[in-house]
């Protein structure tokens, strides 16, 4: 059961609006929810967005940028470096600098996924990229409170600069669960009530339907063609589910 975007059209056309703005926004919703799969699929269109799947520091960063910026051929990135082993041999302060005067020269924008909470350094570095270079920044926020963008949740104050992908209404998440277990060829003699808890222990969030779903096809959770509900659901969390809030 591979991940698939299901049913998120209208959400993938307000990103692309968003991003077609060429400002700074803040990305945020639940882990599950789908926002790096949406993300990815919007931007296979944008080439002038640099995605950065890790965002862990500042040089992670920079050298995520400078690689993608070397794939397009950005003509200062790519004689600084020629080359992907070029990017990583470059220092961390020459490499900024290279990707700075890049940035600066072209209409980039930059999308920061995964972050980890950010330092004051990294938010001071992203407020540079967006302030010298005029260069929007989208960071993408995967917690409830988005407590993961650290030092940068600042930048993104107005509810005006912030865009939410929200887990599924119980309809969806109702539809997305059949197609999975359609797709995966599920079948047991509880399976109507062990959807129902699906549903009730997601609350909709896609990424927690899906890990449930997974699941319920390891032998460890099943007699003959009866899914063991229960133990399943305390693995489910003590394996991490934060989409998904304590009860």
């Amino acid at each position: 059961m591979e991940n698939f975007i299901f049913n998120r059209t209208e959400e993938s056309k307000a990103l692309a609006q968003r991003l077609a703005k060429n400002r700074s926004f803040l990305l945020h919703g639940p882990t599950g929810v789908g926002k790096t799969l949406i993300l990815c699929s919007v931007l296979e269109k944008m080439p002038a967005v640099l995605y950065c799947p890790r965002s862990a520091s500042t040089q992670v960063v920079f050298r995520s940028v400078a690689q993608a910026l070397l794939e397009r051929g950005n003509p200062r990135v790519r004689r600084a470096c020629h080359t992907l082993d070029g990017v990583q041999a470059k220092s961390a302060v020459s490499l900024k600098g290279v990707v700075m005067d890049a940035l600066r020269e072209g209409g980039y924008s930059i999308v920061l996924d995964h972050l980890d909470r950010p330092s004051q350094t990294f938010a001071a570095a992203v407020r540079e990229v967006m302030g010298w270079c005029s260069t929007p920044v989208i960071a993408v926020a995967r917690s409830h409170h988005m407590e993961d963008t650290g030092f940068l949740q600042p930048l993104y104050s107005d509810r005006h600069d912030r865009c939410e992908v929200k887990n599924f209404d119980s309809a969806t998440a109702q539809q997305f669960s059949n197609e999975i277990v359609e797709r995966a060829g599920l079948a047991a003699s509880n399976m109507k009530e062990f959807l129902g808890k699906v549903l009730e222990f997601s609350e909709g969030n896609p990424g927690a339907i899906l890990s449930m779903l997974q699941m319920a096809k390891y032998p460890k959770y099943r007699t003959n063609q009866h899914i063991k509900i229960s133990p399943l659901y305390i693995d489910f969390r003590m394996n991490g589910a934060p989409a998904v809030r304590s009860r």
